[in-house]
């Protein structure tokens, strides 16, 4: 993949998350997350939804898994007709949704570990480069009750 952006989450607690995104696979998803993270959307809201061995998941204002920006976009993956061999693999970045194909607004997950039954049914678009130990403390720490909160995150 030769057009990569970069940016960072910025955890509360001084923890980080590289990611690479991928706008040569799902341009209007990257541009989407680009453009909430520039706009400070993410600073502050929670990794609401933490399912060990699955998934970290996180970017809706609420915290209740039912908030977002206030638009949908195209879900950017082969079931909904587009091209998009991103697996979910541990570290991948991929975006949340309803049953509705293009329900996508700003919820976010991070695999965790591999998820194939995932594969061409939602928008993968990135993956961690730098910063699992990160999500695995974020499992950890949820299951003793701590939420963990995103401060930023900074495009690089």
């Amino acid at each position: 993949m030769s057009n990569v952006k970069k940016a960072v989450i910025k955890m509360q607690d001084g923890g980080s998350i590289n990611l690479e995104l991928y706008p040569d696979v799902a341009p209007i998803t990257v541009d989407n997350f680009l453009k909430l993270a520039g706009e400070g959307f993410y600073n502050g809201v929670t990794f609401h939804r933490v399912v060990p061995g699955f998934v970290i998941q996180g970017g809706d204002p609420t915290g209740t898994g039912m908030g977002g920006p206030g638009w949908t976009i195209k879900g950017e993956f082969a079931s909904n007709g587009v091209k998009n061999d991103i697996k979910h693999v541990r570290g991948v970045l991929s975006m949340a949704r309803t049953m509705d194909p293009n329900s996508a607004g700003s919820q976010f997950f991070i695999m965790v570990g591999d998820a194939p039954h995932l594969d061409g049914d939602y928008a993968a678009f990135g993956r961690v480069t730098n910063g699992m130990d990160c999500v695995d403390k974020i499992v950890e720490d949820n299951a003793r009750g701590v939420t963990a909160v995103i401060r930023t995150i900074k495009v690089k």
